[in-house]
């Protein structure tokens, strides 16, 4: 099948190179003419493990290519994607779906014969209805479908997650739009994925729904940790005890410094807009945004409490990982976005290193001093931070951290290290959730 993809970021880039490889032909279109031209180079954008590597075979079999005009490609399409930004918008936190309101406008102006307008951007409720009512009145002549497809894809595993998904959920209208869908992803089959089609406005609920779960999951047991380090308990513990109940599962049990990135702080903050302008407030979600803003601010005051302070005036804080998760160059909302400016308010020196973050970092964190390395960010500082549980932060030479530090102070906001092993080795080591006779 023919495939347009509108939009080459995070999601539209993993999407139609792994449409791509399925054996479908796609034309991932973009205005972004530099953006364009490093794809069109062999250059990503963007940092995930593999997708270089698709890329390039994908555009070597002739299966894929790169346009920044994307007339011919939608003309030619048997299904066109919107896969735009959708961020918080300013002052009141609903999703700004102007991008995907002009991809609409766009689309159709270009659209020949029957054609599957597939929304995979993260929208609200009713937002294909609306691309519907565009289309429709810009072009009343068009025969086409708008269908919602949303994306569960985690930053830094997304290949992995879209050629071996849990689900695919497809909301439609138009029961012409089934076909086409269901052999877009038909190699899915081999794998007995289940596939659930539904109604339009309940797949696009479907996507905030499991987002604003999975960030709810990440807040209860971060307070969870709270109340173990109260009272003498070890929320690891707690996590496997709770996690091993398959009504509960142990995926996002890890305590840390609260949830950042692409999506769960802006589709949270959406669905709590949606739930009251709908008359029905979804008060857990909006706790829960509530406690992980305040939460991550709060981390800062960890590293004084470790060097037994009240500010951090003269000390250095070495900060090891700035991106929201591992092998991911994203920087949107993460953690170290709120810790890195409160330390320096503190009177530190921050020095950091992250290992495919600093660029992006860079252009949002003032005042920070980047290092090529892990040693070369702790070299000289007063204590190290553990952010970020990047592979190669998971077995440092401790002993050469130790020499390179003023004193043998580590804050481990990941629990990547064993208390007794910090122990033994002489640190000062403050971690999250575990008993305090071993922090």
């Amino acid at each position: 099948m023919r495939v347009a993809m509108i939009g080459t970021g995070y999601v539209g880039l993993v999407s139609g190179a792994c449409f791509a490889d399925f054996g479908h032909v796609v034309t991932c279109v973009d205005k972004d003419a530099g953006k364009i031209d490093q794809l069109n180079a062999g250059r990503m954008p963007i940092y995930e493990p593999g997708l270089e590597d698709l890329v390039a075979a994908n555009v070597r079999d002739g299966r894929l290519s790169f346009a920044l005009d994307g007339a011919a490609a939608i003309r030619e399409a048997d299904a066109v994607f919107i896969a735009v930004g959708t961020p918080s918008r300013r002052g009141d936190g609903h999703a700004d779906l102007s991008y995907v309101y002009a991809a609409a406008e766009e689309i159709a102006d270009l659209i020949q014969g029957f054609t599957v307008i597939v929304t995979k951007s993260t929208v609200p409720v009713g937002t294909g209805d609306e691309i519907e009512r565009i289309i429709r009145a810009r072009r009343p002549d068009a025969d086409f479908a708008v269908v919602s497809n949303p994306e569960f894809l985690r930053e830094g595993a997304a290949i992995g997650d879209f050629k071996r998904p849990d689900r695919v959920v497809v909301g439609i209208e138009d029961e012409r739009a089934r076909p086409i869908m269901a052999e877009l992803y038909r190699p899915l089959n081999l794998n007995e994925t289940p596939i659930l089609f539904t109604g339009r406005r309940t797949s696009e609920l479907t996507k905030y729904a499991a987002n604003a779960f999975l960030a709810l999951k990440i807040t209860f047991i971060n307070e969870v940790a709270d109340l173990c380090e109260s009272l003498g308990a070890d929320v690891q513990q707690v996590a496997r005890g709770i996690g091993l109940d398959n009504r509960i599962g142990s995926k996002f049990l890890h305590a840390g410094p609260g949830y950042g990135g692409s999506c769960f702080p802006k589709d949270t903050l959406a669905l709590v807009r949606t739930a009251t302008d709908a008359g029905a407030p979804l008060r857990l979600i909006e706790t829960t945004v509530e406690v992980n803003d305040t939460r991550k601010k709060a981390m800062a005051d960890r590293v004084v409490a470790a060097l037994g302070g009240t500010d951090l005036k003269g000390k250095t804080v070495a900060l090891l990982g700035l991106t929201f998760k591992p092998n991911t160059d994203d920087m949107r909302d993460a953690p170290s976005l709120d810790v890195a400016p409160a330390l320096i308010a503190k009177g530190a020196t921050v020095q950091a290193f992250d290992p495919e973050g600093m660029h992006e970092a860079a252009k949002l964190l003032d005042g920070v001093i980047f290092r090529d390395g892990p040693y070369d960010a702790v070299e000289g500082a007063d204590v190290v931070v553990i952010l970020t549980e990047w592979d190669q932060f998971r077995a440092l030479d401790l002993d050469r951290v130790k020499l390179l530090l003023k004193q043998p102070v580590m804050v481990d906001l990941r629990n990547v290290y064993r208390p007794e092993d910090m122990k033994a080795r002489g640190f000062r080591y403050s971690s999250i959730g575990r008993p305090e006779s071993t922090r």
